[in-house]
């Protein structure tokens, strides 16, 4: 278990959990997470869960990503009496136990540094960011420009970059970037 350095409570946080499940203990772990789903989704401030299930063959390890709009939300779901009854019923179906790390920012698209499990090359990475990204900086301004002025905003070069900027890293990190890792990680991890 290992946490980023300590931040303001208020900043918005991402847990990257990680089990590691035998083959034969996976439907069980399947089961598992139908149950601590539901659970953790009324936490207070949840606003997103990602699960990467293992590729068959090559990895056992199920990547969990759990984003809280702050910090203090994070911790208060990661150390509730709720989780810690659900992963103590899981210790059974896993090989090392409950791994998580605590991070902001982007870390959460790749396999966070200092986890056990295998981390894409760096030029691998460098190329899925700048693939997704590239086809957003051309697409988005087209979309989001013309909405502005339909909006009666004044054309100017910083707000529309502003608006624009901030639409293609709200794609990125809620819509392209997990689903994209998921689509690629075969060979993102090969």
């Amino acid at each position: 278990m290992t946490a980023a350095p300590s931040m303001d409570a208020n900043d918005s946080g991402t847990v990257v959990i990680t089990h590691r499940v035998p083959v034969e203990h996976q439907p069980a772990y399947e089961l598992w997470l139908g149950k601590i789903g539901p659970v953790c989704r009324a936490s207070p401030g949840l606003l997103d869960w990602q699960i990467i299930r293992p590729v068959a063959g090559l990895t056992s390890t199920y990547t969990v990503l759990l984003r809280f709009d702050s910090r203090a939300n994070l911790a208060r779901w990661m150390e509730s009496s709720a989780r810690a009854e659900l992963i103590e019923e899981a210790k059974p179906l896993l090989a090392t136990g409950d791994e998580f790390f605590i991070k902001s920012g982007l870390d959460f698209w790749f396999t966070p540094e200092g986890a056990e499990a295998k981390l894409p090359k760096r030029w691998k990475q460098f190329l899925i960011t700048w693939s997704a990204i590239f086809p957003l900086a051309v697409g988005i301004p087209l979309l989001v420009v013309p909405a502005l002025r339909a909006a009666s905003i004044p054309a100017s070069p910083y707000l529309d970059t502003l608006f624009v900027t901030g639409v293609v890293v709200a794609a990125m990190v809620y819509v392209v970037m997990p689903r994209y890792t998921r689509l690629v990680q075969r060979w993102l991890f090969a």
